[in-house]
């Protein structure tokens, strides 16, 4: 007698992993296919800004352009023949893509949902409004304070008559592309203390205790992502600081987890 026939396998016994391996496949199609919405999303929001790039590239360099009026100098140059037209187009991509922002955020947080019970399925859609309102306030805050102040200060600091300030539109672009998405992304602090705290993994006790530890991480992710200075800096940690502390009132309204009793007493 074969093993096979001595011991035969269980169709039971195969589908939990048949199971398992539909679930999987189920989650990457949906992923797909939610993905190919955002790529189709973007890329029409990015051919129409394209149209506007020009106009969009001025009100994006007026900062700069006055810090340099101010110190003195000129306005910015380019180094290639083709930087310009290459400008335009990431202008059109950078643009397009906030503006099809609300759709990628919708498109995340239903992909998510699914995995969430009834009650938090129906946060998705404030999920969503919030995400794209932080990250227009971030964005918002990067270009009317850090642009405003932080390039005057930039060039406040190089004497006018030994050095002359010759930026390159691309290199400025490749800054405050940078410095918005940072803003923008790092604003998104409460939607995720909501999301952590609504299924329980973090309450507001948690982020009481390791304020201490979150301050540091702010100040140095700061110093990672914004130019080594001390103002900038310090301009992006400050709003930083306030989301947490507004962040620790959220996760003490909407915290699902639970505590044994000695932790509750320690």
């Amino acid at each position: 007698m074969s093993t096979q026939e001595a011991f035969p396998k269980s169709k039971d016994s195969e589908a939990p992993v048949d199971e398992f391996r539909m679930s999987i496949l189920d989650h990457l199609k949906e992923l797909r296919s939610r993905l190919i919405i955002v790529l189709w999303t973007s890329g029409i929001a990015i051919v129409g800004c394209f149209v506007f790039a020009m106009d969009i590239f001025n009100w994006l360099v007026a900062p700069m352009n006055q810090a340099l009026i101010a110190h003195g100098e000129g306005t910015m140059a380019i180094t290639d023949p083709t930087e310009g037209i290459i400008t335009y187009l990431k202008v059109a991509l950078l643009a397009g893509l906030v503006i099809s922002s609300p759709v990628s955020f919708y498109q995340l947080w239903a992909f998510v949902a699914p995995g969430l019970y009834a009650r938090e399925k129906k946060t998705v859609i404030p999920l969503v409004v919030a995400s794209t309102t932080l990250f227009l306030l971030g964005a918002s805050f990067g270009y009317f304070v850090i642009f405003q102040y932080g390039f005057e200060f930039f060039l406040s600091v190089i004497d006018p008559e030994e050095t002359a300030a010759v930026l390159s539109i691309n290199s400025y672009l490749v800054t405050a592309t940078k410095l918005l998405a940072a803003f923008g992304l790092s604003f998104q602090l409460p939607v995720v203390v909501f999301f952590l705290a609504r299924i329980g993994l973090i309450d507001a006790r948690d982020m009481v205790r390791y304020f201490r530890y979150a301050i540091v991480a702010i100040f140095v992710i700061a110093a990672l992502i914004t130019p080594p200075d001390p103002l900038t800096q310090t301009l992006m940690a400050g709003p930083l600081v306030i989301l947490y502390g507004f962040s620790i009132l959220i996760a003490w309204a909407v915290s699902t987890k639970e505590r044994l009793p000695e932790e509750e007493d320690a």
